[in-house]
């Protein structure tokens, strides 16, 4: 049972460590598209770095890639885990008064996220593979902005970006402050951390579903 107890508490602690490392690239991608609403100049400069800066390509993104696959794998690991462990289904389920709305339901927004990531992979990292490696194009410096605010043309999915961008509020409003309580911050600044992750959980999804709109509403005219 001490084995078990130690084995739940390392998968936490993992899922809490993959979670925060994405946080840190959810600051880093919402600052580089919100040029793209801002500058699409410095937008199209920071984008042709990052897609071909070797340590950006080969070192930092298989490691992003990796952080996702781990921070999802563990939380359907322990959704499982905490579904055996708990046997028999409670009589009287009692809802928020045992649990919070968004804590009781962050694998069926994570599974939302996940899906939602894949979209966006098949449209920029994708598209991006099949343009320097397949089609093997030459490099293109002012391309990005252009190729970003086409993405967002179709009203279906700006409305999918938005929609996911709100489960991501969700999903970060409770799980952002948890990864401090998991990684044992438990201190006089405990307060400040949680209005912080509360703050964090809502303007990073909104400035990301603004530069959704934002696109949609302003297309590029030929």
């Amino acid at each position: 049972m001490s084995g078990l107890i130690k084995s739940s508490l390392a998968r936490k602690f993992v899922m809490a460590l993959s979670g925060l490392f994405l946080v840190i690239f959810l600051v880093l991608h919402v600052t580089i598209n919100l040029a793209s609403v801002i500058s699409p100049d410095f937008f199209n400069e920071a984008s042709h770095f990052m897609g071909y800066n070797p340590i950006v390509q080969f070192l930092m993104q298989p490691i992003l890639i990796a952080g996702v696959i781990v921070h999802f794998v563990m939380g359907f690991v322990l959704e499982i885990q905490n579904k055996k462990a708990r046997g028999i289904a409670y009589v009287k389920y009692k809802g928020s008064a045992n649990a919070p709305w968004v804590s009781r339901n962050m694998i069926y927004s994570g599974l939302v996220i996940l899906a939602f990531l894949g979209l966006h992979f098949y449209d920029f990292w994708v598209h991006e593979m099949t343009y320097k490696y397949v089609e093997a194009l030459p490099q293109d410096p002012t391309r990005y902005y252009h190729e970003t605010v086409e993405k967002f043309a179709p009203f279906w999915r700006t409305a999918l970006y938005v929609v996911s961008f709100v489960l991501l509020a969700l999903h970060l409003w409770h799980g952002f402050a948890s990864s401090f309580q998991t990684m044992g911050v438990n201190n006089k600044y405990s307060k400040g951390i949680t209005i912080f992750t509360k703050l964090f959980s809502v303007v990073v999804p909104l400035a990301f579903a603004f530069i959704a709109i934002y696109h949609y509403l302003n297309p590029i005219t030929h």
